[in-house]
């Protein structure tokens, strides 16, 4: 089989991804700088699943590192190359913009120049519903405008969608982007919502509600991203001059094999609704100190799917109750039932 070469093999969605792929018979190439942003012995326990599969390996080194990324790169010389490494974290985007900027632009640049020189059947690269930023345009399109982003992290997801056009246009680079949208389930980060409010609500701590509740997440479970990617791998987008009756709500680039595709679930929740469903799950009532709103967050998102829909024939479904049931068993039994923490 064919090599799959995967930065961010460590991290949340990079390790379902990984494990996916691993099933299926490809060879997988990780790196993963293994940032201690969150809890890196989270990252190694994924990371040692991984490494269990002999056809896998892995490189640790950060996307600054232009050198160790590209030999990595080469090595492996893989057919396709999937980008879910970055900064993340909209709040700490707040307090640490630079090393959002470096990791996410700077490293960015870095893959899309290693990607150059070995030339993937297809890039595939993460972004994020952040891109939207302002808009209240509901469902999000992808071929809505999406040039006010909130935060850092927004900012530079955004740039990289840029970037990657242009080494698409410039290289011939067969390039997929994917904007996210809250993604959950296990092996989650520590970082995000859900995982935070079940570890609060474990150890009897109050959980911080923004907005009092009333924000709206498309929540999308991580199996249904994986999958989404997996079809997505299939279908690189063909250059100009060599296309197929257009698909309506299409992003193909006019001069560039690129495109730009939402992976969500299609069904915003309210967060109030969301803990709802923690409760169910946990079998215990979750105390809830309602906050204001923090600077850049946005107060609903909502993916349009059809584009997804119409180039795999897949459409993301996990019932929310589903995937939240699935996450909290994951939880207790990897965390035990009394974690130390709070929201």
């Amino acid at each position: 089989m064919a090599t799959v070469f995967v930065t961010g093999s460590a991290g949340f969605i990079g390790f379902h991804l990984c494990r996916a792929l691993l099933a299926e018979g490809f060879r997988v190439a990780g790196y993963d700088g293994m940032t201690p942003y969150y809890d890196v012995g989270l990252k190694r326990a994924r990371c040692a699943i991984l490494s269990a599969n002999p056809a896998f390996t892995q490189t640790e080194a950060m996307l600054e590192d232009a050198a160790a990324l590209g030999a990595a790169v080469r090595a492996a010389a893989p057919r396709v190359i999937v980008h879910l490494a970055a900064q993340a974290g909209v709040r700490h985007s707040l307090e640490a913009p630079r090393a959002f900027v470096e990791a996410n632009v700077t490293g960015s640049f870095n893959l899309l120049e290693a990607a150059r020189t070995v030339a993937p059947a297809h890039l595939l690269i993460a972004s994020t519903s952040s891109a939207y930023g302002a808009s209240d345009r509901m469902p999000f399109r992808e071929i809505d405008p999406a040039e006010h982003p909130l935060t850092v992290y927004a900012a530079t997801k955004r740039a990289v969608e840029l970037l990657s056009h242009a080494w698409a246009h410039l290289h011939g680079l067969p390039t997929t982007l994917f904007r996210f949208f809250t993604v959950y389930g296990s092996w989650g980060r520590p970082d995000m919502a859900p995982m935070k409010f079940l570890r609060a609500a474990l150890a009897g701590e109050p959980i911080s509600v923004h907005n009092h509740g009333r924000m709206r997440r498309d929540f999308t479970h991580v199996s249904d991203i994986v999958s989404a990617i997996r079809l997505l791998i299939d279908r690189p987008p063909p250059p100009p001059g060599h296309r197929p009756a257009p698909v309506p709500g299409d992003t193909l680039s006019p001069v560039a094999p690129w495109r730009l595709v939402n992976i969500g679930n299609g069904s915003p929740v309210e967060l109030g609704a969301f803990i709802d469903q923690l409760e169910a799950a946990l079998g215990r009532p979750i105390a809830r100190r309602m906050v204001a709103m923090q600077p850049g967050e946005m107060t609903a998102t909502w993916a349009d799917t059809g584009l997804l829909r119409a180039l795999t024939g897949f459409t993301p479904a996990t019932p929310l109750a589903e995937g939240v049931a699935e996450l909290v068993a994951w939880y207790r039994d990897h965390y035990g039932d009394a974690p130390r923490g709070s929201s």
